[in-house]
């Protein structure tokens, strides 16, 4: 749904404001703190007070990123696109550029990662202000927002606005002293003040005693001053009116606001009633739905000039909204006197939405008016931009009011919301949907492009729930069904089929089903998809032993989604992942290495799902090839917190990745905890799922080096190498075969452990895949003697040992050496900066103050040169700090 800009618009600071410089001196400890709290009931002048602030107070050089929320921003998919444009907009003001975020992304926990890292990058002091938060209900959005808050960049900070307190660690701020509140208390006026208001400001010359009862029956409250202000204009009898109203808070605004409306002239009030049903509004839509063509303008500058709670949205005053309790007092009193024409205003409203191209907006006033059939038709005709914008939970909201007799109806719509229930993880009644949707289907000219959704949405549930002989059945109907010029409806098919045949171990028909996906997703431009295609070919081709294939097709999908090595779409930065893995494979560590410097480059934002785990195995491979385990099982630690699937088959599991890691370092214990985790034995028939976990079983009993445990070994690598040639699975041959040549030798058997081992060399050697055999560090060196001995050696084998002798590729020279060192706990508070605790969380593990920890972190950023925590952590890494601490 379009942004709207009038959100992010700062307030403009409105005539007769009384000077309040004590609250403009709390405002200004907000650039001390993450937090700022303006949380007191409607009209206290939390808006004013933010306004005459930036107006008068806030330091200069400051970037401020302004949103008024209102209810349509209850959806992480609108709430986050319009801070990260508020934050676009601060930046551009600052006359500093903020990177655009890849706009097919979740906005989800991921999602607010990504972009803290991007304000990570800034150092221009910023404030981010979200006003009226109390309008947004949803707790995902504040547990996100509280997330936000938690691990804000030192120059970033946050100011929210609202009624009522919101769902965030507040407590935890506040006893850590990150975070200023300013509260009903503090926003009431003071008896000098109110009297500064009413006469210094208003000129209603009133007695210090009338001035003081006024405040004094107010209780402070500037929404009520204001009304009794107006109330008071043009009267002779102030004193009498003062003493005549009695009462506190609300009551006290009913009776004043009763006072205004019923001085208003009719017109002026009915136009007032009318327009209360807009969340905002402009002369050309005000026309529309009070139905008097060209009169609004008058009567948005008449109550403009009467200061009657008009609020402009910009600085050209051509959107407005009325004050919030002003409005909301508006609506009662129409529901109180005219309720029957509620849906008639919304329906014109809403018409008048969809004509100006804001259908979130129309879709809004025709669920307000009821007017379900036409909310139907305006949320299917959505349909396309909610799906590319991957807007489910926003469809999701819509669909719930809309009775289910309208949706059998309207087939299209029915399919569509299956297909979002899905998305979302919603399974309960999808297929009594789908089955409803089908006996209207068959009623249309053309039933088969929309019978084509119907199997796709089938197709995932069967997959969902592991049936991928019911995936694949419904799958091949949606390619029977689909037409085909649809290529995303037959790409979504391709891709599952492709799913279940690497589930299956079916190589080379999930290539042939990726490769027709990965086509359609390329005829359609969806070159992000083309990406995510591309790596899961790319794995497959590579566990065929087809590395050169692999590598062409990462390459070509690259060069779509960059240009000059700029980023274009997303899934550029999985795509450098792989190819460093691949790399990686044929031991061309410089290569490997310049693949992840760019992953780190890129990051996140130009990252699919997988991308956080999937770019730290390939680190953590890199850090085996040079010998840093340590640092190896950091990253795949990280990586086993960081997976998601997003449909593939977890055929390298990450825990058995570590357990590898354990084998190698001759932790056998940890491997063994590992085995009875996995559930994993020897006598396990074998499954192309559970090949690798069996690769690495059979590594362990190896490793453990007993006669029992290299017979049990021997037997299980037999039955693995039937099962991976008949699958054609080169890549599981060759790292078998080596197996094989260490439990032959380990048995003093060395004709099958040389034989073996020239098995592994035949495979690997059109491939020059060298990594298998290098990872074993000096345990082949013994049989590869032996085979020079016997035998000429190829280039490839003498390759091997010569990098093997090597021991790794030198690693990159180091930058100078710091001209002053880090302290003890400089280097312990280095060591967490590259972990993903929170500065708080920092100081909690060190069990220091926060300020204790921010004087440190000032002190490691001068000693190495750098301005920002990700900016230390790489230059700690190139000069190989971290391996120095492992070393020590």
């Amino acid at each position: 749904m379009p942004l709207v800009t009038t959100k992010l618009n700062l307030p403009l600071l409105r005539p007769r404001v009384v000077a309040r410089p004590r609250l403009r001196a709390l405002l200004d400890r907000c650039l001390e703190t993450r937090l700022t709290l303006i949380s007191a009931p409607a009209g206290f002048g939390k808006t004013t007070l933010l306004a005459d602030w930036l107006a008068n107070s806030a330091p200069p050089g400051l970037a401020v990123a302004w949103l008024s929320l209102d209810e349509s921003d209850s959806e992480p998919s609108a709430f986050w696109p319009h801070v990260v444009a508020a934050l676009q907009a601060a930046s551009a003001r600052a006359g500093a550029a903020f990177p655009d975020l890849p706009s097919a992304m979740q906005p989800d926990q991921g999602f607010v990662a990504i972009l803290l890292n991007q304000l990570t990058t800034g150092e221009i002091p910023l404030v981010l202000i979200l006003d009226d938060l109390h309008l947004i209900d949803r707790r995902d959005i504040h547990e996100q927002l509280g997330f936000f808050i938690d691990h804000l960049p030192p120059h970033v900070h946050v100011i929210i606005g609202t009624r009522a307190d919101p769902g965030l660690p507040l407590a935890r701020l506040r006893v850590r002293g990150d975070l200023v509140e300013i509260r009903s208390a503090d926003l009431r006026f003071t008896a000098e003040e109110a009297a500064a208001y009413l006469n210094d400001v208003m000129h209603l010359g009133l007695s210090p005693a009338d001035a003081a009862t006024l405040d004094r029956k107010t209780e402070g409250w500037i929404a009520a001053l204001q009304l009794a202000v107006l109330s008071l204009e043009g009267r002779d009898d102030a004193a009498a009116f003062i003493e005549d109203f009695a009462g506190s808070g609300r009551y006290v605004f009913d009776y004043l606001i009763d006072e205004v409306l019923a001085r208003l002239p009719d017109d002026l009030h009915d136009f007032l009633l009318t327009t209360s049903v807009l969340r905002r509004m402009s002369a050309p839509l005000c026309d529309a739905v009070t139905d008097e063509p060209g009169s609004s303008r008058n009567m948005l500058d008449r109550l403009e000039r009467q200061n009657l709670f008009l609020v402009p949205l910009d600085a050209h005053r051509q959107w407005f909204r009325y004050h919030h309790l002003f409005a909301d007092v508006l609506r009662t009193h129409l529901t109180d006197t005219q309720t029957e024409a509620f849906p008639a205003l919304h329906r014109r409203a809403s018409e008048w939405y969809e004509s100006h191209g804001e259908r979130a907006e129309a879709i809004h006033h025709a669920l307000e008016a009821r007017d379900y059939e036409w909310a139907a038709e305006l949320i299917e005709r959505a349909i396309p931009q909610i799906r590319k914008h991957r807007q489910e939970a926003l469809f999701r909201a819509w669909m719930q009011p809309i009775p289910d007799a309208i949706v059998k109806k309207r087939p299209v719509l029915g399919v569509a919301y299956a297909g979002v229930l899905v998305s979302l993880g919603a399974f309960d009644g999808i297929e009594d949907r789908l089955r409803t949707a089908e006996a209207e289907i068959v009623n249309l000219a053309d039933p088969n492009p929309l019978l084509a959704h119907v199997e796709l949405y089938r197709t995932a549930l069967a997959q969902v729930q592991g049936d991928v002989v019911a995936a694949a059945e419904h799958a091949h109907r949606v390619l029977d069904l689909a037409p085909k010029s649809d290529h995303l409806t037959r790409a979504g098919a391709a891709g599952f089929l492709g799913i279940v045949s690497w589930t299956k171990g079916d190589l080379n028909d999930a290539a042939r089903f990726w490769t027709e996906c990965r086509d359609r997703m390329r005829e359609e431009g969806h070159v992000a998809d083309v990406q995510g295609t591309t790596i899961a070919l790319a794995d497959i081709r590579n566990t065929q032993g087809l590395l050169t294939e692999a590598m062409q097709l990462c390459e070509a999908a690259l060069s779509l989604a960059t240009d000059n090595g700029r980023p274009m779409a997303r899934g550029a930065a999985d795509t450098h992942a792989s190819l460093a893995f691949l790399h990686l494979e044929r031991n061309e560590l410089t290569s490997a290495r310049e693949h992840l410097d760019r992953c780190r480059e890129l990051g996140e934002v130009w990252g699919l799902p997988q991308f956080p785990y999937r770019s730290r195995v390939a680190q953590a491979r890199l850090d085996l090839a040079v010998g840093r385990a340590a640092e190896a099982l950091e990253h795949l630690r990280e990586a086993e917190r960081r997976y998601v699937s997003d449909f593939f088959p977890n055929v390298r599991p990450v825990p058995a990745l570590i357990a590898n890691v354990h084998i190698r370092l001759g932790q056998l214990d940890a491997a063994e905890r590992w085995v009875k985790e996995a559930a994993i034995g020897a006598d396990d028939p074998p499954a192309y799922p559970r090949e690798f976990e069996h690769v690495t079983l059979t590594r362990l009993l190896v490793a453990h080096g007993d006669s029992h445990s290299l017979d049990t070994a021997l037997r299980l690598i037999d039955r693995l190498a039937h099962a991976a040639s008949e699958g054609g699975r080169g890549r599981s041959l060759v790292d078998l075969h080596i197996l094989a040549a260490l439990a032959h030798r380990a048995r003093h058997e060395l004709p099958a452990a040389i034989e073996a081992l020239r098995r592994a060399i035949a495979l690997a050697e059109p491939e020059s895949l060298r990594r298998p055999f290098l990872d074993e560090g000096d345990a082949l060196a013994p049989l590869f003697k032996l085979l020079s001995k016997r035998e000429v050696t190829s280039v490839f084998a003498r390759s091997i040992v010569s990098a093997g002798a090597a021991v790794a590729e030198p690693a990159p020279p180091l930058h100078h050496d710091l001209i002053e060192p880090l302290s003890d706990r400089e280097r312990d508070v280095l060591r967490l900066l590259r972990s993903d605790l929170s500065g708080p969380e920092i100081a909690d593990e060190l069990a220091v103050s926060l300020n204790t920890l921010r004087t440190h972190t000032k002190n490691i950023f001068e000693k190495l040169g750098v301005n920002s925590r990700r900016a230390a952590v790489r230059r700690a890494e190139e000069m190989q700090l971290f391996a120095r601490d492992a070393r020590d």
